[in-house]
Parts: structure tokens; sequence; C-alpha cells
């Protein structure tokens, strides 16, 4: 490829996002009292939101399903073509109906405006022509006509779809922040994200448990301490009192630190070398909670206790790491 190719590929690339960007920006000055409207009657739908689009309009629609359902407003995508022969028995009279079509002549969604009609749901649309058939029987148009596709010929969808899709995401952000939608119910939807991850895992979801505990008892040699720390893997033990409350904490930093005194570990004894009055977490704890105390610390090893400070688990760095939530 020549210098020449190369320029013209670069020129014909930011003419799109501009174009592009410029159908975008042109959109916010239309936000009115229509988009309010139909803010107002996807709140107040108590079935779902049904998005239907044709073509490449269906692939923006499918998404836009995809997002109010992630974000708090329940919804579903519906192929046109595929409504005309049974699926619009997947719409009942609870429900509004999300429609996007550029033209708002699109046969296929034409047909079954009166269907919709019959059933009294609410018609929202996304369409270019506010003079078009959809765009009249609907209970509320949103503008989202362009200027110019960035196809050079004018002609493939492009900028419209652009339009049709982040004025999508408008209507998305402006519900779930009206429902007061959080990053709890956000993880809730995304369970197997890392967001939902840190915001639905808690800490006896992932601690260590029972025989699996590093932990030695007070007065316990030093090196009973390291074969402790060597049998669990976890790169500390606890020290614990005779009814199994933690006393204390000895981590593989302390070992390095005890080595370089010289101490014998073959008669030192654990309370001696030991970190007391640890910092501990409690089960119920969300794990990112226990991610952000470690950090904070600069721990890589956690104990976890109960109310009463008896030893109940453990965990460290690697396990936030299988669990997903670093």
């Amino acid at each position: 490829m020549n210098s020449n190719d190369t320029a013209s590929l670069l020129r014909l690339a930011r003419q799109v996002l501009k174009t592009e960007a410029d159908a975008i920006a042109a959109l916010s000055p239309r936000l009115d009292q229509h988009f309010t409207e139909a803010c107002r009657l996807l709140l107040a739908c108590r079935g779902r939101v049904v998005v239907m689009g044709m073509g490449k309009s269906g692939h923006v629609a499918n998404k836009i399903a995809a997002t109010l359902a992630s974000t708090g407003t329940p919804a579903f995508y519906v192929h046109p073509g595929e409504a005309s022969h049974g699926d619009m028995g997947m719409i009942t009279g609870e429900d509004v109906v999300l429609i996007l079509s550029n033209s708002g002549e699109t046969v296929e969604l034409i047909i079954i405006l009166p269907l919709i009609k019959r059933l009294g749901v609410k018609l929202v649309a996304l369409t270019g022509h506010a003079d078009s058939t959809l765009a009249k029987a609907a209970d509320v148009n949103l503008d989202v006509s362009v200027a110019q596709e960035a196809c050079p010929l004018n002609l493939a969808p492009t900028a419209s779809t652009t339009a049709a899709l982040a004025m999508g995401d408008a209507l998305a952000v402006a519900l779930f922040s009206t429902r007061g939608f959080t990053e709890e119910d956000f993880a809730r939807s995304h369970p197997g994200g890392s967001l939902g991850r840190r915001l639905l895992l808690h800490v006896q979801d992932i601690m260590h448990t029972g025989e699996t505990i590093p932990a030695v008892a007070e007065g316990a040699l030093l090196s009973q301490a390291l074969v402790e720390m060597t049998r669990k893997g976890l790169g500390m033990t606890a020290i614990v009192d005779k009814n199994n409350h933690v006393a204390g904490i000895f981590t593989d930093g302390d070992l390095r630190r005890t080595l370089e005194k010289e101490i014998d570990v073959h008669h030192t004894k654990i309370d001696e070398v030991m970190t007391r009055r640890c910092t501990t977490a409690t089960p119920e704890i969300l794990a990112g909670e226990a991610l952000h105390l470690m950090e904070s610390r600069k721990f890589n090893a956690l104990l976890v206790v109960d109310t009463s400070g008896v030893l109940v688990g453990a965990l460290n760095m690697h396990d936030l790491l299988r669990a997903g939530v670093v």
C-alpha cells in the first residue's frame, strides 16, 4: 500500500467519524417534551418494553433492548417478520412497544401496526421522518433524522443507525437514573462480570474454612507455625487461644523480618514474633471490601472472625484473584 492509499483511507475514516459525530450532536437540540413523554411511557410500563426494527435497525433495536434490560427496564427484542407469524403473541396489553425505522415506512413494521393498536399498547417510535406512517401512528415519535449517511453513496445505514443507537442509550440512561438504579442493581444484572463479583460476592463465599485454615495455638514453637504455613499454603498462620479466639497472625513478611534477626526457629515461641491486634474481616462483608482493606493496608492475607472474635476463615490475594474480584 503506497502513501497515497494510506492517506486516502485515513481521510475517509475521519470523514465517517465526523459525519457520525455530527449526527449524534444534532440530536441534543431536539430533545424536548417528546423525549420526556417517551420516558414517562416507559417508566409507567407494567409489562416489558418490546423493541423492534428490521435490517440494520433491527441490530440496533436488539442492542437497545439489551441495554434497557441490563439497566433496570425489562425489555426484549422481537423480529418484525416473526411477529407476523406468531411472535405477536409475545406482546401483552401491559407492554410498551419501541420501534426503530429510519424511513418510518418499513413494510414489515407497517403491517403489524394495526395489531399493536388493537392490543392497546403504547407505541414509541424512533424515525428519521416525522411525516411517515410509523411516526404518525406512534404515541410519541423521537426524531433521529440525519443530514446524511456516512456512506459515500448516502445509502448504507451508518450515521442513521448510530443516531438511533445513541437515542436508545439516552432513553436507557434517563430511565435507570430516574429509577435510582444502583451499582448493586447493575451487578445483579451482570453476575458474571467483574463488577458483579465485586458487589455480590461475600468473604464467606471464598474464604478457607475448617481444617484448611492455617492456625496454631498460643505457645507453639515458631518451627511448628512454619510447618503449618507450609501445609496450608496461604502465606500466613493464625495464632489462637484455647477458645479459638485470634490472638495474632504470623505472615511470610514476619518470617523474613524474623530471620534477619537470626532467631532460632526451634526454640522461639510464636507469641514472641507474631503480630498482635491484627486486622481481621467478618464473613458477611463483600469480597470487594476485603480487597480494598488488603490493598490499603498492603496485606496479602486476611483472617476472618465472627462477632465474638472466633476464627472462622482465612483468605489471601490469590483467593480474590481466582474469584475474579481483583
